[in-house]
């Protein structure tokens, strides 16, 4: 997040999609930002969060749209919501949804697994691009339908936002396996 800093202001309006349980707000409060608000899709984590961090404004939204008018937020994060979102469609209405109230020249961080190489996940996209279409989608043993992404879809679900940054990365995953990842900045030039 020490790149997204040097985009955002401590006082921006900045919105979190699909924020869990807010750890990442809970630490950008902690380093001084003062207009967060957090949604996820999920009652769970949102109750999680509201028990570990009162103090955040978060809350739990089951539609398609964002509950928000246009021209919001100065900056909206996405970390790890397209891995969990496959279907590409999908991910387009996100992106246009967080356009739609992202103000001209707010910021987009994306945070995110790319493909991986090794032989463990080639298999399993292998196995799973005839079902889903898509190169890149997996399924997990405990049912979770999960994404890997290339940078050129990257950066065609943002063709609308000027790319700041575009990192590659090695992240560890929740079942201790390593993954490659990127994080994304860009800007929003509205027509």
């Amino acid at each position: 997040m020490k790149e997204f800093e040097k985009y955002v202001s401590k006082n921006m309006n900045i919105l979190d999609v699909g924020c869990g349980y807010g750890r990442t707000l809970n630490e950008l409060h902690h380093q001084g930002f003062i207009n967060l608000t957090g949604m996820d899709f999920s009652q769970g984590m949102i109750d999680r969060g509201l028990k570990n961090y009162p103090d955040l404004n978060i809350f739990k939204n089951d539609e398609d749209t964002l509950p928000f008018p246009e021209n919001e937020f100065d900056a909206v994060i996405l970390i790890a919501v397209l891995t969990c979102t496959p279907d590409s469609h999908k991910q387009d209405q996100i992106v246009e949804e967080i356009s739609r109230v992202l103000k001209d020249g707010g910021i987009l961080y994306i945070n995110d697994y790319s493909i991986n190489t090794d032989k463990r996940n080639i298999s399993r996209y292998q196995k799973f691009e005839d079902k889903y279409g898509t190169y890149g989608i997996f399924e997990l043993p405990e049912g979770a339908i999960l994404r890997h992404h290339t940078s050129e879809h990257v950066f065609r679900i943002t063709k609308n936002f000027k790319q700041i940054v575009f990192e590659e990365m090695i992240y560890d995953t929740m079942n201790g396996n390593e993954s490659k990842g990127f994080y994304y900045i860009g800007q929003l030039k509205k027509l």
